[in-house]
């Protein structure tokens, strides 16, 4: 009983802590990938709270394709570092190695959910008709056109009511079934 009173409280703030700037890193990669405005004020918050992280890694990690390559090992390797302390806690009797391996899905899972809410904070924004020069409505804008552009392609508005959040959200929440639970099954993660 109280080793679960204390581990409990302990496993709340290392998910919230390494999940807190896990998704912020992936949010600048995606950024990066959408080539967002990096002088919104959002996204200068973005860089400052990752730069000092990312300045020297990318060093040893030079960008390839246009992929900030030191973005997504920095995203990677913190994961996998809050994974194995959570193996370790929980008293899972595992190598901590292998939490490499069980990063790699939930990070799959982190960046379609980080879509979805981008996608419904934008619905929700468009009800309320914000300043489209609001520097967060921006950003939303560029985060999430990659997806809901061809979703508008495929269904087009029906009497002036744009379907296409609706499609891309399934498309996007269906893409999680099939992907997160076979590469789960494949790394052997526990979580």
């Amino acid at each position: 009983m109280t080793e679960a009173y204390f581990t409990n409280p302990l496993i709340f703030l290392i998910k919230t802590l390494f999940g807190l700037y896990i998704s912020i890193v992936v949010i600048r990669f995606l950024l990066q990938w959408v080539r967002a405005d990096f002088y919104n004020p959002i996204s200068q918050f973005v860089v400052t709270l990752t730069a000092p992280v990312l300045r020297p890694l990318r060093k040893l990690i030079p960008g390839w394709g246009g992929i900030d390559l030191a973005s997504v090992l920095l995203a990677w390797l913190l994961k996998a570092a809050e994974l194995a302390i959570l193996a370790m806690l929980l008293g899972l009797d595992r190598n901590p190695l292998l939490a490499l391996g069980w990063a790699v899905p939930a990070l799959v899972g982190l960046v379609i959910n980080l879509f979805l809410f981008a996608i419904l904070i934008r619905v929700i924004l468009s009800w309320v008709n914000p300043d489209p020069y609001n520097p967060a409505v921006n950003l939303l804008g560029r985060l999430t056109d990659p997806i809901l552009i061809p979703a508008q392609r495929l269904l087009p508005a029906i009497s002036g009511i744009d379907l296409s959040p609706m499609v891309a959200m399934i498309g996007l929440i269906l893409l999680e079934m099939f992907l997160v639970p076979p590469l789960a099954l494949l790394t052997g993660s526990p979580f």
